[in-house]
């Protein structure tokens, strides 16, 4: 029997590798003769370095950056033998890099993840896929703009400071300083869901609140966001609030397509498509996938639902495993085993969570013989 075993990461407990080995592990434990592939998986947002680092042959490099408050950070990023930098937005400009009374998007920078743009291309990178997610930050990517050489000047001619409200007195967006080697390099943004930057579904209103956004805030953002939008389409010709996923990561999509050229793609299949999943599931008999909560939304464009897609389309069945399965969850998937025990809690799961996917992938070993049977 072959079992293709593809999750993302367990948010705050294991990257996509480590759960993809546990997970594994189980399988073998329970099925001694299966033929076990192991394919970790990212959507564009944390866990992107260790998904493609596990497919392609590359190295792991790190950078002294700017976190969004503007401390020192080393954040880890790649570099593939085929001088494709693989750079993860939330190592330098990450949300879990804060403190939670220290979430604040009015003050918020992705000065940090234009710093790790400007090594890649120190390291000579000819393409750079930046993954969009898990931003502590709703600065319209102005931050990452200032830090490869655009200027944002208030009515004064003055340079706006950093983070999202200073955005509100916008007046000139200057890209004649913007690094000149991001005419020679393609930028790719990965996102994890095509939000808008305004509206309701854009990077103030609709995810501005988990940042740390206050009502008001939130309404200060918008405005600011629509004066990015507004600028850049007059300095640059560049219209962000036309264009799919602006809005993602707080809208730093929106900042690299202006000042970079930078176009935008879902992570999840950038990712397929380099990990080569659709000939791995063509060759597996069954498939396991995963993340560390499946709810109502999963089927709707998470990583793990994306994986079911792709074979249910080939017509192999897929469990996903998950430390929390919530009703509703189910419909997207032939079978969901929930990692964590009853009654268990939520951080203690969370801290032995190899130990849970070893024994959820020994369960999921049953699920399989069933469904392949």
């Amino acid at each position: 029997m072959r079992i293709l075993v593809a999750p993302q990461e367990f948010k705050g407990s294991l990257t996509a590798s480590a759960a993809a080995s546990a997970i594994a592990a189980g399988l073998r434990d329970a099925l001694p003769g299966a033929e076990v592939t192991e394919a970790p998986m990212s959507d564009g947002g944390p866990g992107l370095v260790d998904a493609l680092l596990a497919s392609r042959p590359g190295r792991r490099i790190e950078s002294d950056v700017t976190d969004p408050l503007g401390r020192r950070v080393r954040a880890a990023w790649a570099m593939l033998v085929d001088r494709t930098a693989i750079i993860e937005m939330a190592a330098a400009s990450g949300l879990v890099l804060l403190a939670p009374a220290e979430r604040d998007p009015l003050r918020a920078s992705t000065y940090g993840t234009g710093e790790l743009l400007r090594a890649a291309l120190d390291a000579g990178a000819r393409e750079v896929v930046v993954g969009a997610g898990g931003s502590a930050t709703v600065d319209a990517g102005a931050g990452a703009m200032q830090a490869l050489g655009a200027r944002l000047l208030d009515a004064r001619g003055d340079d706006l400071p950093r983070g999202g409200g200073a955005l509100a007195r916008l007046a000139r967006i200057d890209v004649a300083g913007v690094d000149a080697r991001l005419r020679e390099v393609r930028v790719r943004v990965a996102v994890d869901v095509l939000s808008t930057l305004c509206g309701p579904q854009g990077a103030a209103r609709m995810f501005g609140p988990q940042k740390g956004a206050s009502p008001d805030a939130v309404e200060t953002l918008e405005a600011a966001l629509a004066r990015f939008a507004q600028i850049a389409l007059r300095d640059t010709g560049v219209d962000v609030l036309r264009l799919p996923g602006a809005g993602a990561a707080g809208g730093l999509a929106a900042g690299l397509a202006v000042c970079a050229g930078a176009t935008i793609e879902r992570g999840f299949d950038l990712v397929a498509r380099a990990v080569g999943l659709e000939g791995l599931i063509a060759r597996a008999d069954a498939v396991i996938t995963g993340e560390g909560k499946l709810d109502a939304q999963s089927g709707l464009g998470k990583t793990s639902a994306g994986v079911a897609a792709v074979a249910r389309a080939r017509g192999k069945p897929v469990v996903a495993i998950a430390g929390t399965v919530e009703p509703g969850a189910e419909a997207a998937f032939d079978a969901t085993i929930s990692s964590t025990p009853p009654g268990m809690p939520v951080d203690q799961a969370m801290r032995g969570g190899a130990v849970l996917l070893r024994a959820a992938g020994a369960r999921a070993a049953e699920e399989v013989r069933r469904l392949v049977s």
